[in-house]
């Protein structure tokens, strides 16, 4: 497997002392032992008790277990034992101590079980659909703002009551609760009322939005204050749409920006064009309905987005960032297919203080089954299964066939087409996404924005690209990342290959990768 850097290992880290710890960690004679059998790592490291900590990592999801007291995920242990990989400490070995082949085969079964749930939802799926039309969007069905999160929680290990490895419950967010929402699915004649009963409120209350719109427009922005706000929000809380209530909870924010009015007046066109939207729904295309609906506040389940058609791919992991929410912290981490191209959003929430996922490393390249969430520009989806390790091909040996930041071919790894990829022997070409020019990448946010113009985010590469403190490629840096000293170091005034998110208000930097196709992280 191809190591990790140690920018991508210590970027693992729940928080800023995990990371430090982990250095501390990370030297040879801290562990007793230690080996890797290429797709699990493990070691006995020396701690302050009698008996080792016991940590190993199962490199193919991953996932960690350590028999350490710790509540973060990964623990320090994880982490250092990953930093001696890294930096190629860890021997080689042919078999896997007891303890580490138990967890492994106990994690393997809990997988073919869930394998086999998901399959069986998906034929009862597909069973349904043959057996009558299934309801349009606007039929009642409830839809989906933020989903579910996947946190890391303590699971009893088989190293006994102390051990405990990372675990991915499903855990609501605020807005797809079931108290949030109100809705009854409990079947029948009550759980259409209650959906009925819940799209007149929602009515009601985004009424009352686009009449306070109308007001604020009339009487001047410079009367908007954050009570106003917090008071609109509310209400659209007890009207049953949170997913509007959040974004006018959010535009205290808007208020404090540099350029302030401009920035509210689009959030306030926006807002009031989803109004609109929801009002006229039965008159829209199925899949904007879908659109109008998540955006409202309208819940769907996990299940039923597991349950629905698959895109396998070989997904590029471009970055990750994280974000405060109110009491919940919320890790957006943004992937793209090789062969299909398609963006793809993995979102999840924790409590402030607990573990997010942590199972996808910025800068690798996975093999699994994605589902996405309905909509007309789905981009938020779920990784319903992975499918082992992928394998970089050997390096090619002639020197002259490396592509050099001193030679014309410094943008040939980003150009290179998936097929070439993986037949050009070139372990480099391999670590490197493809990328696209800065024309193709506004075209294709473009399209993005005319399906759901609400959209926030996207994630994107650029190939070829020479950063600059203000902008890269002609497109403007986000004001909150211009002057990337660190990308354009491993620029050096050369044109490389950078994933980025873009905004409304610019582009914010991701990854970049340097000569030997390793993933530096910026974000």
């Amino acid at each position: 497997m191809q190591r990790w850097s140690r920018d991508q290992v210590l970027a693992l880290a729940p928080d800023a002392p995990s990371r430090k710890a982990a250095q501390g960690v990370s030297a040879p004679g801290k562990w007793s032992s230690n080996g890797t059998t290429g797709l699990v790592v493990f070691g006995e490291c020396r701690g302050s008790g009698s008996k080792p900590y016991l940590a190993c990592v199962d490199l193919a999801e991953p996932a960690y277990r350590c028999s350490c007291p710790s509540r973060k995920f990964p623990c320090k242990h994880a982490l250092g034992l990953l930093l001696l990989w890294s930096a190629d400490g860890v021997p080689e070995l042919e078999a896997a101590p007891q303890w580490v082949t138990e967890w492994m085969e106990g994690r393997a079964t809990r997988a073919a079980k869930s394998t086999a749930r998901l399959e069986a939802a998906r034929a009862e799926m597909r069973s349904d659909a043959t057996d009558g039309v299934p309801p349009s969007p606007t039929d009642g069905v409830p839809h989906d703002t933020e989903g579910s999160a996947a946190a890391g929680t303590a699971r009893p290990g088989p190293g006994g009551s102390g051990a405990r490895e990372t675990a991915r419950p499903d855990t609501e967010s605020p807005e797809t609760s079931g108290a949030a929402s109100g809705v009854d699915r409990a079947g029948g004649g009550g759980a259409g009322r209650a959906e009925s009963v819940r799209h007149g409120r929602v009515a009601a209350g985004l009424g009352e939005l686009e009449r306070w719109l109308a007001d604020q427009v009339r009487q001047g922005l410079a009367g908007a204050a954050e009570h106003d706000w917090e008071g609109l929000a509310k209400r659209l809380i007890d009207a049953q749409a949170p997913g509007v209530a959040g974004v006018v909870s959010r535009l205290s924010r808007v208020r404090a920006e540099e350029g302030w009015p401009g920035r509210l007046l689009e959030e306030y066109a926006l807002i009031n064009l989803l109004a609109v939207a929801y009002r006229r729904r039965t008159g829209l295309p199925g899949p904007l309905a879908e659109t109008v609906l998540i955006r409202t506040g309208f819940p769907v389940t996990r299940e039923e987005v597991l349950a629905g058609p698959v895109v396998r791919d070989h997904w590029d992991v471009l970055g990750r960032r994280d974000e405060q929410q109110d009491r919940l912290t919320a890790r957006r981490v943004w992937l793209r297919g090789r062969r299909t191209g398609r963006p793809a959003l993995i979102l999840s929430f924790a409590p402030q203080g607990q573990a997010l996922d942590a199972s996808l490393v910025t800068g690798t390249t996975i093999d699994a089954d994605l589902t996405y969430y309905p909509g007309a520009a789905p981009l938020r989806a779920l990784v319903a299964t992975r499918h082992g390790i992928l394998t970089p091909p050997a390096r090619t040996p002639a020197p002259d066939t490396t592509p050099s930041r001193h030679t014309p071919s410094k943008a040939t790894p980003s150009k290179a087409t998936p097929s070439q990829v993986e037949s050009s022997g070139d372990a480099r070409l391999w670590d490197v996404p493809p990328g696209v020019s800065a024309d193709e990448a506004l075209d294709e946010v473009a399209r993005a924005l005319a399906e759901d113009p609400w959209t926030e985010s996207w994630p994107l590469v650029l190939a070829g690209a020479v950063p600059g403190r203000t902008e890269i490629g002609g497109l403007p840096w986000h004001p909150r990342s211009r002057d990337p000293w660190r990308l354009i170091a491993v620029s050096g005034g050369w044109p490389l290959t950078v994933a980025v998110e873009w905004t409304p208000q610019g582009l914010r930097p991701l990854t970049t990768w340097d000569d030997e196709g390793r993933a530096v992280i910026l974000a």
